[in-house]
């Protein structure tokens, strides 16, 4: 916390150079163990066992609810992929920068999560208890007997955190600053120094240091806290996007169709389906007793925060 709190306050460079070497170690790890496994599977690798389709067998096999916690997984996972938006503001191109980030985020999920995870599931067995205790990655590599690779894995896991961290220091910092810009929050955190909106950073810090102390407090309880709640918090923040899109969209085409310059596929159908999926998953988080909790909680947590935002409003134009 203490380094990347001190590296976004010197300079917005600052983050995408962290972010650049940690995406090129995480990509150069996941690359690497999908050659291997691939190889592995088809029974290339020398010294290794090819498992073939053995472990493929059972699907589901203890009901839906391993669908679940995977799919909050992966909204956890892939929560703050809308950050490129924010960071593009403060690049050259910011057009260009969004538009080649969004192309190549499906076939960048295609090959490197899902490619990842159909490996592990090919080579390991699904009830192998090596999962739970080593995880995927490293439980993979050791069932294949390559020295020393579990260890290296468990690193790049280390520098996916460091890099999930590094980016949410930077993203609330900045959305931050444009509420400020908008009217919508404390004036200071909109004070700008160097370039940098160093006040929102330390802001956004404190939470970090929080979590921090928290940890060490209470080891088993806040970390899990943490991790229920997010997933399906970052399903709500991608409601709101997808609903925000189906509004200003059509807007935007109607009264500035010149600044449409990144247009969506398939819209609004594609918009449409995405909520749907959301929905799915927030239903199926209902039927589930160790999931519901944390659908209330944040659903709770929704409405209070949207009621005391619109009060807000009401009162400011009142006023």
């Amino acid at each position: 916390m203490v380094v990347f709190c001190a590296a976004n306050l010197a300079a917005v460079k600052n983050f995408g150079e962290f972010e650049f070497w940690f995406a090129a170690l995480k990509v150069g790890a996941i690359s690497l163990f999908l050659v291997l496994g691939v190889l592995a599977i088809a029974g290339v690798l020398p010294g290794a066992d090819s498992p073939g389709a053995s472990n493929l067998g059972d699907f589901l096999p203890h009901g839906g609810e391993g669908l679940l916690v995977g799919l909050l997984a992966s909204v956890f996972a892939y929560g703050g992929l809308e950050t490129v938006t924010i960071a593009a503001a403060e690049s050259p191109d910011p057009v260009r920068g969004v538009a080649s980030a969004v192309r190549t985020a499906m076939w960048r999920i295609a090959l490197f999560y899902i490619g990842s995870m159909a490996v592990v599931v090919t080579v390991v067995p699904w009830d192998s208890a090596e999962v739970v205790e080593k995880g995927p990655y490293v439980a993979a590599l050791d069932h294949l007997g390559i020295p020393g690779a579990g260890q290296l894995m468990n690193v790049v896991v280390l520098v996916a955190l460091l890099s999930a961290m590094n980016a949410n220091v930077y993203g609330s910092s900045r959305i931050a600053y444009s509420l400020v810009e908008r009217g919508q929050g404390p004036q200071a955190l909109g004070r700008v120094s160097g370039g940098v909106p160093r006040t929102a950073v330390l802001a956004s810090s404190v939470f970090g240091f929080g979590c921090v102390v928290l940890s060490y407090w209470r080891p088993d309880d806040v970390f899990p806290w943490l991790l229920n709640m997010i997933g399906a918090v970052i399903l709500v923040v991608w409601i709101f996007i997808a609903v925000s899109q189906l509004r200003l969209r059509g807007r935007l085409e109607r009264e500035a169709p010149d600044r449409l310059v990144v247009r969506m596929w398939a819209f609004p159908v594609l918009t449409w389906v995405a909520l749907a999926g959301m929905v799915a998953i927030f239903v199926l988080m209902a039927r589930e007793p160790g999931t519901r909790v944390q659908l209330y909680s944040t659903g709770g947590m929704t409405v209070f925060l949207a009621v005391v935002g619109y009060a807000w409003q009401r009162a400011r134009a009142r006023r």
